[in-house]
């Protein structure tokens, strides 16, 4: 027998014996990628879930859940976050930009199109957070220097790649954004 097996009504229990609360959920108006949005969530479920399993956006990624690997990285009302470290309620009256949020039109954004022709992925589980953390940063410095990006990429970890294509990519990105 299983060790939750043997005590199962632990599950469908607290620890007076009484039985669990069902969780009340909470009205959340947001906007996200430039759209209203509105969703239901528990006071406990984060941005990340909300996101990926509410509003069926999966570009953010759940690497750590704990805030230590940027896969997450959304943008709320324009700063970058690790919407694991985020509750769906807070998310009241903000903006949300997230990597689906980047291409206009049908046209990726010149940094996802900058990271594709510059093999700056290789398994994708980092690129979102990668894509919108850069994406911050060239709309607060459109001419960072190469220290400036990887200051502000240091969140995001990657195990595949080295960082000097996400770099280089992030560098013709703000290139080509100058030149418009």
């Amino acid at each position: 027998m299983g060790r939750l097996e043997a005590y199962p009504t632990l599950l469908q229990t607290n620890h007076l014996g009484q039985a669990n609360p069902v969780a009340k959920k909470t009205h959340v108006s947001t906007t996200v990628n430039n759209e209203p949005a509105e969703f239901l969530c528990e006071p406990r479920e984060s941005l990340l879930e909300v996101l990926r399993d509410t509003l069926k956006l999966t570009g953010a990624k759940e690497g750590c859940n704990n805030g230590n690997c940027g896969a997450c990285t959304v943008l709320l009302n324009d700063v970058p976050v690790n919407s694991c470290l985020v509750l769906g309620v807070e998310a009241e009256g903000a903006s949300i930009e997230t990597v689906e949020g980047m291409a206009c039109e049908g046209h990726l954004h010149p940094l996802q199109q900058c990271f594709l022709e510059g093999a700056a992925l290789q398994c994708g589980i980092c690129t979102p957070g990668f894509l919108v953390t850069a994406k911050a940063l060239l709309d607060k410095n459109p001419t960072p220097s190469e220290h400036d990006i990887r200051f502000n990429l240091a969140n995001n970890l990657c195990r595949c790649t080295g960082y000097d294509k996400i770099v280089k990519a992030v560098q013709e990105a703000a290139k080509e954004l100058a030149a418009k």
